[in-house]
């Protein structure tokens, strides 16, 4: 099999590695999407085509979003880490720092507990000292 997201032989991963690798490939493929709509919609006079390409990136938005949130609800430690980052005002770069920091030195691995455990003590309200 000559698949590009495997780095390790695919019959070698168990199937939750695989379907996390296909989800991220996705991931990528959106993204290369919705740049490429942003190129098209800067150059094309057309009014009518650029709704059409308008409508069509909105799509990719959409599909991006679903493949994030597929990967963040898989992964408690990107989750966290994310949480920290996306949608806060302020500096992104030093959110960023922050946010590992404290994923990182408040012992999340990925292994170890559980996945309920994990999500239960990544959610949003739990960060500020609240229920969600």
């Amino acid at each position: 099999m000559g698949f590009d997201q495997y780095h390790e032989p695919p019959e070698e991963l168990p199937p939750a590695t695989r379907t996390f690798a296909r989800l991220c490939a996705s991931l990528t493929e959106e993204a290369e999407a919705i740049g490429w709509y942003e190129q098209r919609l800067a150059v094309e006079p057309d009014p009518v085509a650029q709704a059409i390409m308008r409508d069509a990136q909105g799509e990719e938005f959409k599909h991006f979003s679903m493949d994030l949130e597929f990967l963040l609800r898989r992964t408690p430690i990107w989750r966290e880490i994310a949480e920290g980052v996306l949608f806060q005002p302020g500096d992104i770069v030093e959110h960023g720092e922050e946010a590992e920091a404290e994923a990182i030195e408040g012992g999340e691995s990925g292994g170890g507990a559980s996945d309920e455990d994990r999500s239960a003590s990544l959610s949003i309200g739990g960060l500020r000292g609240e229920a969600r």
